[in-house]
């Protein structure tokens, strides 16, 4: 893909839920909600784990998560990528591949001791990191995450995820009074 042009956000969302709904990551569940991750109830729930299964999806999706990057975030904003454990892993394995950066990984929980205790790869204090993850629903995880990598020594403020929920009340809020940029 050219960095040239950036697509229009409308179409890349539009393309997106039609390539979800494709490959059956999208399931729905109206007369017995699925509990997400947060607690919430939900009728809908998003499987973005499928995408590592369908190559040409993948490809396509990163394609567009790497220009939405580039164009809200910036071309030298970012020293490094941060895939949040687990679902967040591989995407940010394909991004940090497609925009040239270093990755590294966050566990949920420590392990082990140290500054690093959470924190799988080469962290460089003070670099800026952005955090990849599949999906946010109330944005919990997403601080839970960059907090560790805050720990660790990262500038974190901004975050990128495949797929948004946005049915929750007050989660942009949340993320921006933790000083972070949901993209």
């Amino acid at each position: 893909m050219s960095f040239n042009s950036f697509p229009d956000q409308q179409l890349i969302a539009k393309l997106t839920a039609k390539m979800l709904l494709e490959i059956g990551a999208i399931n729905f569940r109206p007369n017995d909600p699925y509990i997400l991750t947060s607690g919430k109830a939900s009728p809908v729930y998003i499987d973005c784990r499928k995408i590592i299964s369908f190559p040409r999806v993948r490809s396509t999706l990163m394609d567009f998560g790497a220009s939405v990057i580039l164009r809200d975030i910036g071309f030298e904003s970012i020293d490094a990528i941060a895939g949040g454990e687990t679902a967040g892993i591989p995407f940010a394995a394909w991004l940090s591949e497609r925009l040239s950066l270093p990755m590294q990984y966050v566990r949920k929980k420590p392990k082990g001791f140290g500054r690093d205790a959470q924190i799988e790869g080469l962290l460089i204090e003070g670099s800026k990191v952005l955090l990849v993850e599949d999906l946010t629903t109330d944005g919990g995880s997403k601080i839970t995450f960059c907090d560790a990598l805050r720990k660790a020594g990262a500038e974190v403020t901004d975050t990128f995820v495949i797929f948004f929920f946005d049915i929750f009340p007050g989660t942009r809020e949340k993320l921006a009074e933790a000083g972070i940029n949901l993209h």
